[in-house]
């Protein structure tokens, strides 16, 4: 069984076009996770690092890393590398994406870096 430092969770829920709560997968969902998904196994951490899919927060489209439960919020492609640079490798929380109302992270701004796969 792979141990994953870190799941990294997209929203790519699907609605009606009129439902008051939005699409993630109309906001491009499906393309975010998908993009995530290439930019890891691109950079060779796909075995450390699992992205999944999930539910809406009506956040635009959500992400959200575990297990540190930062939740960011109305993400794009273009957001992916910088996700991956800055939080999923280096450790610091992207401010600009992040989502208010996070009392659990107490003011950080740095988290665990991402360690390489043992045994490589």
């Amino acid at each position: 069984m792979p141990t994953f430092q870190r799941h990294v969770f997209v929203c790519t829920n699907e609605r009606a076009a009129d439902h008051p709560k939005g699409c993630c997968k109309a906001k491009g969902g499906v393309e975010v996770r998908d993009r995530l998904k290439a930019e890891l196994k691109a950079r060779g951490i796909s075995k450390i690092v699992r992205a999944n899919t999930a539910g809406c927060l009506e956040q635009g489209v959500s992400v959200v890393v575990y297990p540190e439960q930062v939740w960011y919020g109305h993400v794009t492609v273009d957001d992916i590398p910088e996700i991956i640079e800055k939080h999923l490798i280096g450790g610091e929380i992207v401010e600009r994406l992040l989502m208010p109302d996070q009392p659990h992270l107490a003011g950080r701004h740095h988290l665990p870096v991402l360690q390489p796969e043992q045994g490589k």
